[in-house]
This record gives C-alpha cells, structure tokens and sequence, in this order.
C-alpha cells in the first residue's frame, strides 16, 4: 500500500524518527559501543536521540531511499522532471524507449496521401 502525503508537519516527522531510533535501538549492544551518540531536533520539539548504531541506520536509510516520483532524466535535455508519461515538465519532450519511439515515427510520417477533395 502506497502512502500519499499532501504534507509533513514537523510533528509527522519528529514521530518518524523517534519510531525510527526505537524500531533499531533495540540491536544495539546492551550498554552501548562506548561511543556517543546524535541528537536531532525537528522544529521546535524536543531533541530525539539516536545511538550511532541507529545513526548510521538513519545515514543508510536516507541515502537508499528512491522517491517514486523520479522517474530519471529527460534523455533530451537533462532535465529531472518526467511525468508518469515520461514526457518531460523543463522541454515538453517524451522521454527514453516511449520518447526515441514517437520520435521516430514522427520522423517517418508523410501525411495522407493526395489532397482530400471536399
């Protein structure tokens, strides 16, 4: 099940990440690797603590996680912006196997054949 947000309020993502130094924290060695650890504050609201275990966990976790908007580049101009179409929102140009696809029959096409006579 897909989750779709219209916004995140601090609050939302305060709640994640204490879920998220609980949910790991628990494989951390009992009394800790003698290291310390990160305090992150979200707005206003009280620091949430994470062991460098969890820590780490969290560095891992941002960098692996693939927004499922990005759909890649436009192969025509670079741009990051590829609607579910994958034509591109910056040159208006579909993109990938679709765009080389439409490009090619466009290149192709010739028009009816004679005039239409009325």
């Amino acid at each position: 099940m897909t989750m779709r947000w219209s916004g995140a309020s601090a609050g939302d993502v305060a709640a994640a990440v204490e879920e998220f130094a609980r949910r790991v924290g628990v494989f951390d060695p009992p009394g800790g690797d003698g290291a310390g650890g990160v305090e992150l504050r979200v707005g206003g609201g009280a620091p949430v603590s994470l062991s460098p275990g969890s820590a780490r966990a969290f560095i891992e976790a941002l960098r692996a996680y693939q927004d499922p908007r990005d759909r890649g580049t436009c192969d025509h101009c670079g741009g990051p912006r590829l609607d579910d179409n994958f034509v591109c929102a910056d040159c208006g140009q579909p993109s990938g196997l679709f765009g080389q696809l439409l490009r090619e029959r466009a290149a192709r096409f010739e028009g009816p054949p004679g005039e239409l006579s009325g």
